[in-house]
């Protein structure tokens, strides 16, 4: 089997251990006769998949007593119009919300957000290019806000949040792209939403968490569906699940746990990203990145090349060497190198040896 490394931002490179575990159980599981994916959402085999799942997440992340995990459909797109649905129900007045404005996963959460508050943007990083954040402790909220959201890790623009706010109001997170790749403080949150296709699985379902007395600020003229309320009260099984992501999903969150938790993903992923930013850094300007060096994210490395013909030749010649996806967004431009959890360190190796040869 000839397999590459699969450096794209999403979906993106999963565990093989989990790969070759769903193939081989997937016709007949464990002796059932028929795939889960065919078995009732209501079989004792998909209630163990699917406790098992939210149970990681909580072990994983070490979700504190009074935080509800729920797996929905829709995406992180879906959330970014749930959260203010939900969430804004609860003023007295005309709802506001704040919002750090980091990249273009922040902006398609202000659209959103803007149909149901006022938007504060209380850091704008589009007068830099998006090319850094705000200072953690620098952030605050204000008055009235009903929460503050921030994306902890764009995904185009390569940055990331390295320590998280502390503010009154509470703080919602778009962690789609870095959740499960280091331990986060789950208890100065809010709400936390994740798409699943960078570390968590298949695209297909969506891990929200979410402190508990957030979940009755929802008002009544909202349908049931996009009710945080209607899935904490009915364990994400208000209707059929998307069963085949959330088998996925527990079956990277075991991997992630066999490996030896988030603190020793987050040591390897580290060690992935400084490999790459060195290549960047001592090339004498051959290899340039964009993001200030405090907010480099150690999920998607994006950089440039003297020139768009350079960067067009160093993606093919690397897909030739069997590394692909290393195509920057087609807004940006550029090179990205997404390297989450399942990116082994040897693709990472192999990556700086190609760009020292490419560089020549």
């Amino acid at each position: 089997m000839a397999r590459v490394y699969n450096f794209y931002a999403g979906p993106a490179t999963l565990p093989l251990p989990v790969l070759e575990q769903i193939q081989k159980e997937f016709v007949d599981y464990r002796g059932t006769g028929l795939s889960l994916v065919e078995t009732s959402h209501r079989s004792p085999e998909y209630d163990a998949v699917h406790n098992r799942a939210v149970g990681l997440v909580r072990e994983l992340l070490q979700v504190p007593e009074g935080y509800s995990i729920l797996l929905l459909g829709g995406g992180a797109t879906m959330q970014f119009g749930m959260v203010p649905m939900n969430l804004t129900g609860g003023a007295d007045t005309t709802p506001s919300v704040d919002l750090v404005l980091s990249g273009s996963w922040a902006k398609k959460a202000a659209a959103d957000a803007r149909k149901f508050a006022t938007v504060h943007t209380i850091f704008d990083g589009s007068d830099g290019g998006f090319t850094a954040l705000p200072d953690a402790g620098s952030v605050r909220s204000t008055a009235g806000a009903s929460y503050l959201h921030i994306t902890s890790n764009e995904t185009i623009e390569g940055l990331q949040w390295k320590t998280f706010p502390r503010v009154e109001a509470p703080l919602v997170a778009d962690m789609s792209s870095d959740i499960m790749s280091r331990p986060v403080p789950v208890s100065d949150f809010g709400l936390i939403y994740a798409g699943a296709q960078k570390n968590l699985g298949p695209a297909g379902v969506t891990v929200v968490i979410i402190r508990d007395d957030l979940l009755d600020r929802t008002p009544e003229s909202v349908p049931a569906y996009l009710r945080y309320r209607t899935h904490a009260d009915k364990n994400s099984l208000y209707n059929t699940p998307p069963v085949f992501p959330v088998w996925a999903l527990s079956l990277v969150l075991e991997w992630i746990a066999d490996e030896g938790g988030l603190g020793s993903v987050a040591d390897r992923n580290r060690r992935k990203a400084a490999a790459l930013y060195e290549a960047i850094d001592s090339s004498d300007g051959y290899y340039r990145c964009p993001v200030d060096a405090a907010y480099r994210s150690d999920m998607n490395v994006v950089f440039r090349l003297p020139d768009e013909e350079a960067e067009k030749r160093f993606v093919a010649d690397a897909a030739e060497r069997g590394m692909i996806g290393l195509k920057g967004h087609r807004s940006v431009g550029g090179i990205r190198a997404s390297i989450y959890n399942a990116m082994p360190e040897s693709g990472v190796e192999k990556l700086v040896a190609f760009m020292k040869d490419f560089r020549g």
